[in-house]
């Protein structure tokens, strides 16, 4: 009831309402700016962008449907609108995929920071694929649509991205057995 309040208040360009929002979801979508930017300082500059725009349509916001979930789309939408516009993918044949499967149960337990610290070094286009796939569940076309690539791209970039992350953590893994030897 009080969040219905303060959309409410913040469709109605309340400044102090818009605060309260901002202070109310930050820190979770500055965690899913991180994910799809390079550094801080551009997830910063991300999740700033995603507000400005959350604020500028909220008015479209029917409350139907889950509102975090409006917001969340908005934010991740903002990342990909940014990263898009640097234009970095490559373009491949799709007869040069390879669907590698990877079972999670042969992974070296890891810490889930330590996990996630991998994952941020990827290279930034297999690092959005990967996140997109893995962690936030989109399907390959959705993925193309979003960064207007193919699918095929897509498949790629996230094949490339596990085979990147299974030598991490396979990495990873030796020099913890090399402390503990």
């Amino acid at each position: 009831m009080i969040l219905k309040k303060l959309i409410k208040q913040c469709q109605n360009n309340n400044i102090e309402a818009q605060k309260q929002l901002y202070l109310l979801y930050a820190d979770k979508f500055f965690g899913i700016c991180l994910k799809y930017s390079s550094n801080h300082a551009q997830a910063q500059d991300n999740l700033q962008d995603a507000f400005i725009t959350i604020f500028e349509k909220i008015k479209q916001f029917k409350h139907k449907g889950s509102f975090e979930g409006w917001m969340k789309r908005i934010v991740v939408n903002t990342a990909l609108q940014k990263y898009k516009q640097q234009k970095v993918f490559e373009l491949i044949a799709p007869n040069a995929i390879q669907d590698d499967h990877y079972i999670v149960e042969d992974l070296p337990k890891l810490e889930l920071n330590e996990l996630l610290a991998l994952i941020q070094e990827l290279p930034d286009r297999y690092r959005l694929v990967f996140n997109l796939y893995v962690l936030d569940g989109y399907s390959h076309a959705e993925i193309a649509e979003c960064l207007s690539i193919s699918d095929g791209t897509s498949k790629s970039n996230l094949s490339r991205a596990r085979a990147i992350l299974k030598t991490k953590v396979e990495t990873l893994r030796q020099q913890k057995a090399n402390k503990q030897a």
